[in-house]
C-alpha cells in the first residue's frame, strides 16, 4: 500500500508564495518519476512539474521561473516551491509517483495522493 502524503496547500494572495510537500511511503525500493499536477473543476488534469530520479526537473510553460521542484538526491520526497502565485494558479494540486517499486519486489504503475487545495485570491 504505497501512499503519497501531502501538505502545504493553503489561501494566499497574488504575488504571494506557498510550498508544497510530499512523501511516499510503503517499504519503497525506488520511485522513477515524483511530480505535482494540478485540475481546476471542469478541465482536465494537467502536469505542473515533475522530475525523473534526480534529472533535471521539467516544467509546464504556464509555471516556468516562477515554481522550483526539488527532489533530494537518493530520497523518495518531492517538493514544489510557488512564487509569484496568480490567481490562475488555483487549482487542487495532487502529488504524483510513477513506476514505483516497493522493497518486496511489487511494481506499481502510477499512484496519486489525495490533493491540496492552493487558492490564490485577494
Amino acid at each position: 500500500q504505497v501512499q503519497l502524503a501531502e501538505s502545504g496547500g493553503g489561501l494566499v494572495q497574488p504575488g504571494g508564495s506557498l510550498r508544497l510537500s510530499c512523501a511516499a511511503s510503503g517499504s519503497i525500493f525506488s520511485i522513477e518519476t515524483m511530480g505535482w499536477y494540478r485540475q481546476v473543476p471542469g478541465k482536465q488534469r494537467e502536469l505542473v512539474a515533475n522530475v525523473t530520479r534526480w534529472d533535471t526537473p521539467q516544467y509546464a510553460d504556464s509555471v516556468k521561473g516562477r515554481f522550483k521542484l526539488t527532489r533530494p538526491y537518493a530520497t523518495n520526497t518531492v517538493s514544489l516551491q510557488m512564487n509569484s502565485l496568480k490567481p490562475e494558479d488555483t487549482a487542487v494540486y495532487y502529488c504524483n509517483a510513477q513506476d514505483i517499486y516497493q522493497i518486496a519486489g511489487d511494481r506499481h504503475l502510477e499512484v496519486w495522493g489525495q490533493g491540496t487545495l492552493v487558492t490564490v485570491s485577494s
